[in-house]
């Protein structure tokens, strides 16, 4: 991955799982990381690990003013920003006749339009910087589909395709656009659908490792795949989608 020092990054779903330890992962190469979350006490803590000189935002992504205000935050704190990881996400693990308009509405703002508005406020500052890298969390239910998980299944896909269109429109910009697609990661979401769904945790786990390296991820695991494609070592990397699943896709 080198180094990412001088580095300035803006994480979203900063407080816990992939993006936790992103943010951590980028501070430890050298970048300055602003955490945002809409747990703001969560955000703070992650903060606090990454050192001084980290920040900590409260946010709500599905709303436009407030990820405006993190994005001039970043900036103003910084002098600047040369990487996005569009991470904050969630699930509602039901198929389309038990998911109500609000929970699809929800999943749709937070998964998708986040990533929009989110890259919408940071695309003129990298272009005025000289370029930046954006990476998108995707799923690999963005790449296939899965059950009771139709909300979800839609907006990941979303953000796989849109990750390739953002690629072709600012790659003249010198940003760079690419997706990580992530198996069953032990993170609290990937808990809270055994709650969802009415399954027992360690049963829910032991299937969620059924896959060829036998075991689910961890977050350092995506996080090593986000940083590696956000510096620059992937500098002729872009419009891409990584899978990072243990093997969960190949068969």
């Amino acid at each position: 991955m080198g180094t990412m020092s001088g580095k300035r990054a803006l994480v979203t779903g900063g407080a816990s799982g992939i993006g936790r330890a992103t943010a951590e992962l980028l501070a430890a190469r050298g970048a300055a990381v602003a955490v945002a979350d809409l747990d703001e006490a969560g955000a703070r803590a992650v903060a606090d690990v990454c050192g001084t000189g980290a920040l900590a935002l409260a946010v709500d992504v599905a709303y436009a003013e407030e990820c405006r205000r993190a994005v001039d935050r970043t900036v103003e704190a910084f002098g600047g920003l040369d990487v996005l990881v569009n991470n904050a996400g969630i699930i509602r693990r039901a198929d389309v006749v038990e998911t109500t308009e609000d929970e699809w509405d929800r999943v749709m703002a937070v998964n998708v339009k986040s990533v929009f508005l989110m890259s919408r406020c940071a695309i003129p500052v990298m272009a005025a910087g000289g370029g930046g890298a954006i990476v998108n969390t995707g799923s690999g239910w963005g790449l296939k589909g899965g059950p009771n998980a139709a909300s979800y299944c839609a907006s990941k896909g979303a953000v796989v395709n849109l990750t390739r269109a953002m690629a072709v429109d600012h790659g003249p910009q010198g940003i760079r656009v690419n997706c990580v697609c992530p198996g069953d990661t032990d993170t609290p979401m990937l808990r809270s659908e055994a709650e969802q769904l009415g399954q027992a945790e360690g049963a829910f786990l032991a299937d969620a490792a059924s896959r060829p390296l036998r075991r689910i991820g961890q977050p350092e695991d995506v996080a090593r795949a986000i940083v590696y494609l956000a510096s620059d070592a992937a500098s002729f990397v872009t419009g891409s989608v990584l899978v990072v699943d243990g093997g969960g896709l190949a068969g």
